[in-house]
């Protein structure tokens, strides 16, 4: 779990920082910086990530969590949290486009051959949720916050 405070600090820094891409020939300026805004979600995304799994750890234990380690190998952030109660949709659609930064925006220009039609998800997802940086920050302060009541529970 500190990892992930660790990780969610990195995101913040980074957003906090501006860039200055002036040296950059203009054509690539906008494009840099879109990227550098996604590498920003992307250690987001792996912030929730982190802290996900550890809640799956904390609730498991070493042992529980080991017989299930196999079923999560995966970035899917919207199926890692699948145990959050309260959830909703829009919730639930801000995780899945944190996934596609987890997963190859944040790191690649493209999702890889075969996967083309991800690029077209970002943006329709992003579009028809009306997702707003704020929206990203409110669901994984929420995701977070619930690493109390698990950490309680497992206490108790």
């Amino acid at each position: 779990m500190a990892q992930a405070q660790a990780m969610t600090q990195a995101a913040h820094a980074v957003l906090g920082k501006e860039q200055n891409f002036e040296l950059l020939p203009v054509q690539i300026r906008g494009v840099c910086e879109s990227q550098y805004c996604a590498a920003a979600l992307m250690l987001a995304g792996y912030s929730l990530e982190i802290c996900l799994k550890s809640m799956v750890i904390a609730r498991e234990g070493v042992e529980g969590f080991t017989k299930i380690e196999k079923e999560m190998h995966h970035h899917r952030l919207h199926d890692l949290a699948s145990f959050i109660p309260g959830l909703s949709r829009r919730d639930t659609a801000v995780l899945r486009g944190l996934t596609h930064f987890v997963s190859w925006a944040g790191r690649y220009p493209d999702p890889g051959s075969g996967k083309e039609q991800q690029v077209e998800d970002v943006f329709t997802l992003g579009e028809k949720q009306r997702v707003t940086a704020r929206d990203v920050v409110d669901v994984a302060a929420r995701v977070m916050q619930y690493t109390s009541e698990v950490v309680e529970a497992s206490l108790g």
